[in-house]
């Protein structure tokens, strides 16, 4: 029985420097290629045992049994968070990065609730103290000695910041302490200051990692002989090999020849072979490796590899990929359980597309977030028969598809103008995009909803702007609330209703209407200033009584609401219900 390497889950807020921690170790660049620089999937780094002892130095004072660290690198944005639930279940350890500058952030919240409700123990790497003021660059060396070459202002500001963070820990029920200071790992979250841009903590941080291992996780680390079981990361196209899945090993062994079943889009799984097995060298990251893979016969727990096999085409990202070379029907059972998009739909909503499993989840979680209901979520590009769906939804703030890292495949261009799409390789900007729209489109829903239904409307006539008395009578105007508008009647106090608007002049320009404040020219037909109407008096807006009941029903302006009540209780003079 041997030890596995422990999976360490890289988690926390977007932009507070997770991938690039793992490219100062690695010595890549990978985040720099990432969209919008934000880690988009999961991927995978191997850093050896031999590798940890050239890194940590003189640090190490003993023999580690542990072959080295798997680390998986998560989203960083809140969006991701059932994708981190994922990493979350997969990691024996894991890494919460937190700015040291910023402090805890909402999405830092989240991630700790993940971690808390897999039980997964973690450490923070207080990151970016290369920021703090005064701060003596010290590159690739520990905190630990780093520390001891800053000014004492600096000492302070330091631990300033970590007390801070701990407070924040206390309130949510963590004791946590600047990891040289603790003497009981079992009772205290550890916090290793460390700057990722400058390589200064890398060290402490794997010391840490590689020692808690050690010590609390020996036994279960340990692996026996058995069949492979792992994740899907991805589903890419390669040369010479075709479809290939990403993958992380997180349970027995995979050998090539093996009968595999994989999550697949479709409703049956897939049953396949494997070809080849290939795997990254170490400190190599496989969505994005320098090295070209090294072929392997077989690959034990824990490991990230890439597996060629025939009928992959299907394969879906996210879904459980185990090795069944007995009990083969038992296990395309729990596969297909397990790959199930379990996403709560409405009869009314939007309609989600997205690449994988896990980001199809956390669009859905995040539309939940915002109270956004969802009618159809579904994995792959969009589709003639996704617009079909979209256009049977009534409200027209629904009439919308939403499609994460997906394209509009040719023979939905055609019918793709008829409803709104947003698509992009960043999962919060598909939805900061979506409120945007939302917003406009309810201003112009509620414009267009001000347009059929009369509104209040309050005006004088100026006595000294009165242009001709009739035929149609031409006047000028004060609006003292609500609105005027061409083609309304016009109520007097007395209850008559009289004449209507024929046109409205501003500024020797033809307007639709006029509002509160405004001084135009208006014309009336079928009155006679000085008999019906007089200069100098106020006069009210007629209201049919059925836009009167909806209007009360509306969340009018103050003046609006002040105008209706006057034209309510001229109306209810006659009708002393009128509008209820």
């Amino acid at each position: 029985m041997s030890i596995r390497q422990p999976i360490v889950s890289v988690l926390g807020h977007v932009d507070h420097g997770k991938t690039t921690l793992l490219d100062r170790i690695r010595g890549t660049s990978v985040a720099q290629r990432e969209a919008g620089k934000i880690t988009q999937h999961i991927g995978a780094t191997e850093v050896p045992i031999d590798i940890i002892y050239r890194i940590c130095g003189k640090l190490i004072k003993r023999e580690f049994k542990v072959p080295g660290l798997l680390f998986i690198d998560t989203p960083g944005h809140e969006a991701f968070t059932t994708l981190r639930a994922r990493g979350g279940s997969l990691a024996d350890l894991a890494v919460l990065v937190i700015d040291i500058n910023e402090g805890i952030m909402p999405q830092t919240v989240e991630s700790i609730n993940i971690l808390k409700r897999y039980r997964t123990p973690f450490v923070i790497a207080a990151n970016k103290i290369d920021l703090i003021f005064g701060w003596k660059n010290c590159e690739n060396e520990p905190f630990v000695v780093a520390i001891q070459k800053q000014k004492e202002r600096v000492q302070t500001a330091i631990d300033e910041k970590i007390y801070s963070i701990v407070e924040k820990l206390y309130e949510m029920g963590f004791s946590a302490e600047r990891y040289d200071r603790i003497s009981d790992f079992t009772q205290n979250v550890a916090i290793i200051p460390m700057s990722a841009k400058l390589g200064t903590g890398i060290a402490d941080l794997l010391l840490v990692l590689v020692g808690l291992a050690q010590k609390f996780l020996e036994r279960h680390l340990r692996t026996e002989e058995g069949p492979g079981e792992g994740t899907v990361l991805e589903v890419k196209e390669e040369r010479g090999l075709g479809k290939t899945i990403d993958v992380i090993v997180y349970s027995g062994t995979f050998r090539k020849g093996d009968t595999i079943v994989v999550g697949s889009t479709t409703s049956e799984p897939i049953v396949t072979k494997i070809k080849a097995i290939l795997k990254p060298k170490p400190l190599d990251e496989m969505r994005d490796p320098r090295d070209r893979f090294l072929s392997v016969k077989e690959v034990h727990a824990a490991a990230g590899i890439k597996i060629a096999a025939p009928s992959l085409e299907n394969a879906l990202a996210g879904s459980p990929v185990i090795v069944a070379n007995e009990n083969i029907q038992d296990v395309v059972n729990r596969v297909k359980k397990e790959t199930g998009i379990n996403i709560e739909l409405q009869e009314e909503g939007v309609v989600v597309k997205a690449d994988a499993l896990g980001s199809l989840e956390a669009l859905a979680y995040e539309l939940k977030q915002e109270g956004i209901p969802i009618k159809k979520a579904d994995i792959g590009d969009i589709s003639k028969r996704d617009i079909v769906d979209s256009l049977t939804i009534r409200n027209p703030l629904y009439r919308v598809i939403l499609g994460f890292n997906v394209r509009v495949l040719p023979e939905a261009e055609k019918e793709a103008h008829k409803i709104k799409i947003f698509t992009n390789n960043v999962i919060y900007k598909i939805i900061e995009d979506y409120k945007e729209w939302m917003e406009q489109k309810k201003r112009e829903l509620e414009a267009e909803k001000r347009m059929e239904i009369t509104f209040p409307g309050k005006f004088k006539i100026l006595p000294e702007y009165v242009f001709r008395l009739s035929k149609p009578a031409i006047v000028g105007v004060r609006v003292l609330g609500g609105r005027i508008r061409v083609g309304q009647r016009i109520l007097r106090e007395d209850g008559r209703v009289v004449g209507r608007i024929k046109s409205i002049r501003k500024d020797d320009t033809n307007v639709l209407e006029a509002i509160m404040g405004e001084e135009v020219a208006i014309a009336i037909d079928d009155v006679t200033i000085g008999r019906q109407l007089k200069a100098g008096e106020v006069y009210y807006i007629d209201i049919p009584e059925a836009h009167g009941r909806k209007l009360f029903k509306m969340n009018l302006s103050y003046e609006e609401q002040q105008v209706l009540e006057e034209i309510a209780g001229i109306k209810r003079k006659e009708k002393p219900f009128w509008g209820l």
